[in-house]
């Protein structure tokens, strides 16, 4: 649920890729502590929501939701040399811990599949900085990483996407994602949503092979998403696609 899902055409893969690559050599992500209004993130977010006229105005200029307090919830900071430059937040929804934005407003479609087993990411409240935007205009692939590795790290069986109807396409595209459920509302966001979802066990390969920066490392996904093992709140994470990409270069030569 963004002010600006999908708002960058895909261009020829390989010489995006390599642009992103080039790009996420200066990226970093840090998981904010939810707790802490006062984080550069809610204003952030709050900023995006305004500029768009999504939100209300509020003396503390912050915008922050009792689902940010949930405990699959997973907020996050992108940086670009050092400064902040857009967020998002993930939910890991499993049968045991039925908590996000989008099972909220489409439980009579995820609830019967949650029954079943299966289990999801749900990233949401993607913000970016205006200027943020104009410079890098890849900003929303940097900040859709995150949800992608949720979804590896996690094993889920859909990342899902509530986006607003004229982005489903983009996520169609780029993440291969296909229709879940109607056109609806949500809160105080005074714009209509669809749900839609990529199936990670099939899609997540094929995504990572024509996107390479996409690509993580298991150190990645367990610094950001992992237990006790992960790094403190607010503590910086290089992107690691590249590394990624290169030690399977690596495996792919040995093997032959």
């Amino acid at each position: 649920m963004s002010s600006n899902e999908g708002s960058q055409p895909a261009t020829a893969p390989s010489r995006f890729a390599g642009t992103l690559l080039d790009v996420l050599d200066k990226v970093e992500y840090a998981r904010i502590q939810p707790e802490d209004v006062t984080d550069p993130v809610y204003r952030l977010r709050y900023e995006a929501y305004r500029r768009e006229n999504f939100l209300p105005y509020n003396s503390e200029e912050i915008y922050t939701d009792p689902l940010d307090l949930s405990p699959n919830a997973y907020t996050f900071g992108v940086f670009i040399d050092g400064r902040l430059m857009s967020s998002i937040r993930i939910h890991h929804i499993t049968p045991d811990c039925r908590i996000s934005p989008s099972l909220g407003v489409y439980e009579d479609v995820l609830g019967p599949m949650l029954d079943k087993g299966m289990s999801f990411t749900d990233p949401t409240r993607f913000t970016a900085d205006h200027e943020a935007s104009l410079a890098y205009p890849a900003l929303p692939y940097l900040t859709l990483r995150l949800g992608l590795m949720a979804s590896e790290h996690f094993g889920v069986d859909y990342c899902l996407q509530s986006v607003r109807p004229e982005h489903a396409a983009f996520y169609k595209r780029i993440f291969l994602s296909q229709p879940m459920g109607p056109q609806r509302t949500y809160g105080q966001l005074n714009f209509p949503i669809v749900l839609v979802g990529s199936h990670v066990p099939e899609t997540l390969p094929r995504i990572v092979r024509r996107f390479p920066f996409f690509l993580s490392t298991r150190e990645e996904r367990d610094a950001l998403f992992g237990g006790a093992g992960r790094v403190r709140f607010g503590q910086k994470v290089a992107a690691t696609a590249r590394l990624e990409q290169k030690l399977r270069e690596e495996q792919a030569l040995a093997a032959e």
